[in-house]
Order: structure tokens, then C-alpha cells, then sequence
């Protein structure tokens, strides 16, 4: 009872402040503007000039799977950026007004208190998600061809997993500041560092969370579920809730200091 009083606290204060109007509407645009761009390539060179006259535009196709991606890549850069905005202040400008120590100074139980905030943001984020990819995957199918819908809701669910962990990362980060602007800093600087390190490693990091991009994109063209990206998924997981735990016990030793 006392989790889901924070948690509809939460959804209801994201309601109040639009973010469940403009976030869906961003990802939606972020999704659909790489397929449709792509498909009207050629149109649009050709009615901005600048080439020779007689000169005819040949752009290869790339196959539906890969412009699928596109919408993928999108939202794993600006989409990102998104949400380390959306959560930056979530508990951080909370512990600068002094609205968290109200809360806490109550029986709330402080890990009610992040994994509530948590969950909010995870369900705001997925369904924007969720709009954003159903956008990508009407298009793709409408104007390249056929992307199964199996694999557009393993591509959701796997995602969606990683979308969680950044999530919680900026959770966590949110503990260690009180600074809205640092906490976006760490964020983005520990999404940066994982994707850099997992990339320059990825011989020996085969399975980390920033590879599922990759994994997917390997789904996508062929239909399976690959080894790595079951075990990219499980670590994902196991993180998450390794963060939440962090979260909760940095946030209950500097509030109680």
C-alpha cells in the first residue's frame, strides 16, 4: 500500500509536468524520422538541386530489419539524453528542497521510496517506447518490407530492459548529488565510459549491457535470439537490481548522517 501510494505520487506529478505528453511524442518522432527520411531520400535531393542536370539519384534499399534499427540507434543517443533529463531530478532536487526529508522522516521505507520513483520512470519510458517503436515498425513495414511482429516485441522487451538500467543508473546517481546538473553529468559520463570500455573490450565484455544494440540488430535480420543476448539480458537484470540496492543504501546513510 505504502509503494503504490509513492508510486501513483510519482505518475500523477509526471502527469502535472507533461512528461506524459511531450516524452511518447519525442520517441515517437526520434522512431519515425530515420524510415521516413530514408524512403524520401531521393525526393528530397531532388527538390533541394544542386545536382547536374540529367543526373539520376540510384540509392540502394537497405533491407526493413536494418532501417528498423535506425529508430534503435535514434533513441539509444538523443533517446538516452531524454531520459537522463526526465530522472535527473528525481531524487537529487527531492533532497535539495527538502521534500525528500519530509517523506523519509514518516515510516517510509527507503526502499519503497527509490523503487517506487523507480518503476514510474520505467513505466513513463516504456510506453513512450513502446508508441515510438509501434511508429518505426508501421512505417518500416508500410514502405520496405515485412519486420515480423515477433520480432519487433522481442526487440521492445530487450530494449526496454536497458532502457530500465539506465534508469536506474541515474537512480543511483541521484543519491551521490543533490545537483540535478551533476547528476546528468555522472549519468551520461558512466553510459559513456560502459559503451567506450564494452566496445574497446568487447573480446572479453561479450555479454554487456551496452552490446545489446548489437545483439539485437542480429535478431532483428535473423530471427533468433542469440546466447549473447540471453546473457546480455540476465546481466542487465542483475545489475538493475544491484543499482536499486546501492541506491537505497547510499540514500539511507547520507539521510540519516
Amino acid at each position: 500500500m505504502q509503494w503504490m501510494i509513492l508510486f501513483r505520487k510519482e505518475i500523477l506529478e509526471s502527469w502535472r509536468n507533461f512528461k506524459w505528453i511531450w516524452v511518447p511524442l519525442v520517441f515517437i518522432l526520434l522512431s519515425i524520422i530515420d524510415p521516413l527520411s530514408t524512403y524520401y531520400l531521393p525526393q528530397i535531393l531532388k527538390a533541394t538541386g544542386g545536382l547536374p542536370e540529367g543526373a539520376t539519384i540510384n540509392i540502394p534499399t537497405p533491407p526493413s530489419g536494418e532501417i528498423f534499427m535506425m529508430s534503435i540507434s535514434q533513441l539509444n543517443t538523443i533517446g538516452l539524453l531524454v531520459i537522463a533529463l526526465i530522472s535527473m531530478g528525481t531524487i537529487a532536487g527531492e533532497r535539495k528542497s527538502g521534500v525528500a526529508e519530509l517523506i523519509l522522516v514518516k515510516p517510509v521505507s527507503y526502499f519503497s521510496y527509490v523503487t517506487a520513483k523507480w518503476a514510474a520512470h520505467v513505466f513513463l519510458v516504456l510506453v513512450a517506447l513502446l508508441l515510438g517503436l509501434l511508429s518505426s515498425w508501421y512505417y518500416v513495414n508500410l514502405l520496405f518490407g515485412e519486420v515480423s511482429f515477433a520480432s519487433f516485441g522481442s526487440t521492445f522487451c530487450f530494449y526496454g530492459l536497458w532502457i530500465a538500467l539506465v534508469l536506474a543508473i541515474s537512480l543511483f546517481m541521484n543519491t551521490l548529488s543533490k545537483s540535478p546538473g551533476l547528476v546528468l553529468f555522472f549519468t551520461m559520463g558512466s553510459l559513456i565510459t560502459l559503451s567506450t570500455v564494452s566496445r574497446i573490450f568487447s573480446h572479453l565484455i561479450e555479454r554487456s549491457p551496452s552490446l545489446m544494440t548489437g545483439y539485437l540488430r542480429e535478431m532483428v535480420n535473423t530471427g533468433n535470439i542469440g546466447h549473447d543476448l540471453w546473457g546480455a539480458a540476465g546481466i542487465t537484470a542483475g545489475s538493475i537490481i544491484l543499482l536499486l540496492f546501492f541506491a537505497t543504501f547510499t540514500l539511507k546513510r547520507k539521510e540519516i548522517a
